[in-house]
């Protein structure tokens, strides 16, 4: 008995010690994913400046040689490609009657390329991506509707449109033809670049989807997509949603009903996400990739939503907005703003009488541009913006690098303590 007795004692000792070590084994665990967490987050280069440039330069060279694998993985397509421009570069330098349709689609293109890049800068990279409708589309439609209501014609003399825009200039005795000049009319005026833009905006939504659904079909765990989301995406098929009740913040309720909207809903869920300016569509895309959402079922109901119906909207808004009238009055009852109105009513004043009278150069190459403090300032806000775009690039590439070789180092930790295990047993 006192064999047994002191056997039994043995035996809950080790127990305890073996639940007392595997509990320290997951508090130093735990510890250290807070702290490679930590250290992570601080990779910006306001903090660690030359940790944040070596561990982006080594995430950029990685991405080259991925995109190389890919180029040599699809050497027919890529081929195809090159033959194709080439030959339109060829085409090009051929003297003949189709240089003329050839320099207006050339034109077109390039001008439907450079919209449709603004729209990719303005989505693509999870939420840092530059704010091109403020910064380029919705000044551009602005400029068109304020020079439709001054001149009174949509007819802009091409060129200088659309590069420059100037009222037409009436021929010696041929009556001018005057286009009525409606928020519709104004529309139909911008609708290229406003759809390319929209176009570019889905583009954009396309890697979050893609990488989300890399990962499930890989087998990968969660820990790559964000916990909470996982969380969502679970939780929309009847499982017990954490932070749920009261507890949730708008923010958390806006996602998760987002979140349940498209997993439900499908298609006309992503459409009506798609369709309002929305910061947390990248979510969706997420989910969508997660959740296996065939991918013409998610970029047509993108497509659709940002290129059409949100757009749209946005043109409406911005065309109701700079319409003559309430430009004047804005202009007028800025006189009447607390402690800047009096310094701010001359300057929006003058602009306004110099952007209308530049209108009516007649022609684009006399027309004399004074610099203004307005103007300064845009330049200025378009560069920070861009600085700010071009850091937060930088900044997500050295802390996917260092994700990427944290997962690769416990993974090789992983193996090598499975292997030891089996020695042991």
């Amino acid at each position: 008995n006192h064999i047994r007795e002191a056997g039994d004692v043995c035996h809950a000792s080790a127990s305890k010690n073996g639940t007392a070590g595997a509990h320290h084994k997951d508090r130093k665990k735990s510890d250290d994913t807070r702290s490679h967490e930590q250290y992570i987050s601080s990779l910006v280069l306001w903090r660690r400046p030359l940790n944040t440039i070596y561990y982006a330069t080594h995430e950029l060279i990685h991405q080259l040689i991925s995109l190389t694998k890919w180029v040599l993985c699809h050497t027919r397509t890529c081929s195809s490609l090159v033959i194709l421009f080439i030959a339109i570069i060829g085409v090009s330098y051929i003297d003949g009657p189709h240089q003329h349709f050839l320099r207006i689609f050339q034109n077109q293109a390039l001008w439907c390329l450079y919209w449709c890049g603004l729209g990719i800068l303005s989505s693509v990279g999870l939420g840092t991506g530059l704010h091109t409708f403020l910064l380029y589309l919705g000044p551009h439609i602005a400029s068109v509707t304020l020079a439709a209501y001054e001149c009174d014609s949509l007819d802009f003399p091409s060129p200088p449109y659309p590069d420059e825009i100037i009222c037409p200039v009436p021929t010696p005795g041929v009556a001018p033809i005057l286009s009525a000049v409606s928020v519709w009319t104004i529309m139909s005026k911008v609708r290229l670049e406003a759809f390319m833009w929209g176009a570019g905006t889905a583009l954009g939504e396309l890697p979050p989807y893609f990488v989300a659904r890399a990962h499930r079909l890989s087998g990968e765990d969660e820990e790559e997509l964000d916990q909470d989301i996982a969380d969502e995406i679970t939780g929309s098929s009847g499982a017990v949603v954490p932070n749920a009740g009261n507890q949730r913040s708008m923010a958390q309720r806006f996602r998760a009903n987002m979140i349940h909207l498209v997993t439900k809903v499908g298609f006309f869920g992503i459409l009506a996400c798609a369709s309002i300016p929305n910061p947390l569509f990248d979510l969706a895309g997420i989910t969508c990739g997660y959740s296996l959402v065939p991918f013409w079922t998610f970029f047509g109901a993108t497509l659709i939503g940002k290129a059409v119906i949100k757009m749209h909207i946005q043109k409406l808004f911005v065309i109701v907005a700079f319409n003559e009238n309430y430009v004047d009055l804005f202009v007028d009852k800025s006189r009447n703003i607390p402690y800047v109105g009096q310094y701010l009513h001359e300057p929006l004043r003058e602009f306004l009488v110099k952007q209308k009278a530049n209108l009516h150069k007649g022609s684009a190459k006399h027309t004399i541009k004074e610099s203004s403090w307005l103007s300064t300032i845009f330049e200025w806000v378009v560069i920070s913006m861009l600085v700010y775009f071009v850091v937060s690039i930088v900044n997500s590439m050295a802390q996917s690098y260092q994700k990427r070789q944290l997962k690769a180092q416990s993974g090789l930790e992983s193996g090598e303590h499975s292997s030891n295990h089996l020695k042991t047993k």
